[in-house]
This record gives structure tokens, sequence and C-alpha cells, in this order.
């Protein structure tokens, strides 16, 4: 159980992290880009041999596993468009965020942070630890998004200790949705398992292809692809390795 917290909060940590450099450092836009699209191939590869190869795994070529992938592509398409009303739509986007609102940018970051800490805890109690693949991608995929907005909300005049009491927040949130998965999951059968794993990898892979994707490829050109390629090919190798 606490494991499965410490992992989570942990991974979500960088989101404080991305706040501090953005607040020490002026980051530039192409930096910031490299970062996500890196990060984008780390969590492609993750979604692939930590998720949906484990869902595999578990219960085969089950309804269970398509229904999953859907179920989790619909339900972040779902959230994902609710949060872009509430001004959450460039939330991983370097700049002045002058359409944007703190609460729509905290709840975009829960949406993206919440499949990848069930993940987590669900990870503890299926496998017995956590994939170090899982974690990288977790981590780099927050950086940016922390960056930017806080990048954003500091030219828009908020206060730092508000930022970081905002950071702190879906870090906490994100320890406890790691619980959850170790939690409501330590018993489950493996049908569930997954379903579950599936319904994070639709949801990741919808993430991805809605807001990482589109945000890199805009701040590097055609550099997106080469470093997603690359940090694809760091996070296999991690995987084999662990």
């Amino acid at each position: 159980m606490l494991e499965a917290i410490f992992w989570g909060t942990a991974a979500a940590s960088s989101l404080v992290v991305g706040a501090l450099i953005s607040m020490k450092w002026d980051i530039p836009k192409r930096v910031v880009g490299i970062i996500m699209a890196f990060g984008v191939g780390v969590l492609i590869s993750a979604i692939a041999f930590e998720l949906a190869e484990e869902a595999f795994k578990t219960a085969g070529a089950s309804w269970g596993l398509a229904l999953g992938l859907v179920g989790g592509a619909v339900t972040f398409f779902a959230g994902n468009y609710f949060i872009n009303k509430k001004g959450g739509k460039r939330r991983k986007k370097m700049g002045g965020h002058e359409d944007g609102s703190p609460l729509g940018i905290v709840l975009g970051a829960v949406l993206d942070g919440i499949p990848e800490s069930i993940v987590i805890g669900l990870s503890i109690v299926h496998g017995g630890a956590v994939g170090v693949a899982m974690l990288v991608a977790v981590f780099l995929s927050n950086l940016p998004e922390a960056i930017g907005s806080t990048s954003g909300l500091l030219q828009n005049g908020w206060k730092r200790l508000h930022l970081l009491a905002m950071w702190l927040s879906v870090v906490v949130v994100s320890g406890l949705a790691s619980f959850a998965g170790f939690a409501l999951f330590e018993k489950a059968s493996p049908d569930t398992v997954a379903f579950t794993l599936a319904f994070s990898a639709g949801a990741l892979l919808t993430m991805l292809a809605d807001t990482m994707m589109p945000e890199a490829f805009e701040d590097t050109g055609q550099l997106a692809g080469i470093m997603t390629t690359l940090g694809f090919g760091v996070a296999f190798w991690i995987s084999i390795l662990d």
C-alpha cells in the first residue's frame, strides 16, 4: 500500500520539479518540445510493453482487452472535451494561456495523470514491482506540462506559492490514484486486471495524440519525430533490462 503511494507520488513529482525549473529559468519552447517529444516516445513504449502486452498476457485476446482500449479512449476524449471547455485546452503549451484557466489546467493534469497513476499501483499488485519504463514515462510526460503551464500562469500574474500549492495538490491526487490502483485491484480477476490495463492504454494513447504530439511538433518541427523514436528506443531498452 505505502509502496503504491510512494511510487505514484514520485512519478508525479515532476510536476513540482517542472514548476520549480520554470520559476528559476526561462526555458526555450524548443527545449520543452524536445523533452515532450522524448516523453511521447517513452510513453508509447510503456503503453505497448507495460500495458497492452501485459493485458494480453493476463487474459489473452479477450473482449475485455478490446473494450478496455475503446473505453479508455472514449473516456479520455469526453473528459478532455469537458476540460477544454473549462480552459485547459493548452495545458501543455508554453505561453500566456490567455484563454485558459487554472482550474482547467489542474483538471487537465489530473485527467492526464490518473490512468498513469492507477497503472503504477496496479503493477505492484500484478507483478510485485513497478516497471522502470513506466515510471520514467510518467515522470517525463509531466515535466513539459508543468514547465509550460507554470510559465504561462506566471505571465498572467499568478504567485509562485499558489502555483506550487496547485501542483502539489495534483501530486497528492496522483499518489491517491496509485493507491486506488493497488487497493481496488488487489484481489481482482485476471479479466478485470486486463480490462483496466487496456483501459489505461487507450486513455494514454488518446492523450498522446490529442495533447502531447501536436504540441511537441508545433514547438520542435520535424525534430519531434527523431526525439520520439529516441525515447521509444531508450524505454524499450529499459523494459528489456527491467
